[in-house]
């Protein structure tokens, strides 16, 4: 029994540990960290929803980072933009959908969010099976807005291109070159010309307006923020008017009701209020007739008053005193009046 027990050995410390080993798991365990906080939106649990993709005719200014709405609650983003297929014709958007149906007949719409031109994609759900994630919504199933802004710009741009003391002189040549044709062809001509000539006479003109209308837009474009701030308290005010309904409409039947018995009582009570009326207006007049005689009898009552506080200000007595009158006399008569 006295034989010694071994002990077993124990596990090794942390500081004995070789530290390239681990500083090396703690920079992979690190990376891996960083990895999943940028890409958070593309992991399976947390990310933003289940992928898809839709080809368009044209981007029409959509940028990712957009909404993506289902009856106009958002219901995912866009996650890229770029030109689909080996000709680069066409437009293919990425987005991701979370916690919302996206159908296999599901149409894809591009629609105008601000006044200013922003744009959101809208989804309109349809088909009995879900669209498998990855997928793609052909061209068939998505539609491009007709945006008016490039439009404006464009024709901006275009019409300040134009020679119109050319295309004056054009539409006068083809019109003396057409002269001799049948009437009505040189009618139509003759109208051309003078159409020309009155384009070319407010040639200034259109170019000011059209340049200042470019000025307009871009202002509103730079102060696209704002406005749709303004757009959106708007939005606000509208909704909180909206759940309060119930109390503004039953304030305004409260209100009537009172209207209505404020009527009722000056209907019933007319008879009786309108001589104290009269009279009261009797009154009235009458002191306004002796308003002079009034501001005057107050001025004079004034060193009476003021006398009189003296007399009672000290107490529950007069106190008061006669002028010119001795101690003794009045002494001397108490006397004689106490014999």
């Amino acid at each position: 029994m006295a034989r010694a027990m071994k002990r077993a050995p124990r596990g090794r410390s942390f500081a004995s540990r070789n530290p390239t080993v681990i500083g090396s798991i703690g920079l992979v365990v690190i990376a891996v960290l960083l990895w999943a906080a940028f890409n958070a939106s593309k992991l399976p649990i947390i990310g933003g929803g289940t992928p898809y993709a839709a080809i368009f005719t044209e981007a029409s200014g959509l940028k990712p980072d957009d909404e993506v709405r289902i009856a106009g609650v958002k219901v995912g983003t866009i996650t890229g933009v770029g030109l689909d297929g080996a000709d680069g014709r066409d437009v293919k958007v990425s987005f991701r959908v979370k916690n919302a149906f996206v159908g296999d007949q599901t149409k894809a719409i591009i629609k105008i969010k601000t006044v200013l031109g922003r744009k959101y994609l809208e989804l309109d759900p349809a088909g009995v099976r879900r669209q498998r994630a990855d997928s793609t919504i052909g061209l068939d199933r998505t539609i491009t807005p007709y945006d008016i802004y490039p439009a404006f710009s464009d024709l901006t741009k275009t019409v300040g291109a134009i020679d119109t003391q050319q295309l004056a002189k054009s539409m006068e040549t083809i019109a003396q070159t057409f002269k001799n044709t049948p009437g009505d062809v040189a009618s139509t001509l003759q109208g051309l010309s003078r159409l020309s000539n009155t384009i070319a006479s407010r040639d200034q003109a259109l170019r000011t307006l059209l340049a200042r209308a470019n000025q307009v837009t871009g202002v509103l474009a730079g102060q696209d923020e704002q406005l749709t701030k303004l757009i959106d308290d708007g939005n606000l005010l509208l909704d909180e008017l909206n759940q309060r309904k119930e109390a503004i409409r039953t304030l305004f039947l409260n209100t009537s009701a009172l209207s209505l018995q404020i009527s009722g009582l000056v209907a019933d009570n007319q008879k009786a209020l309108q001589p104290a009326l009269d009279q009261l207006h009797g009154v009235l007049q009458i002191l306004e007739k002796n308003l002079d005689n009034i501001d005057r009898s107050l001025a004079l009552l004034a060193p009476f008053y003021r006398v009189f506080a003296n007399t009672l200000g000290n107490g529950r007595w007069f106190d008061t005193y006669i002028q010119n009158l001795s101690a003794g006399g009045v002494l001397g008569t108490l006397t004689g009046v106490g014999q």
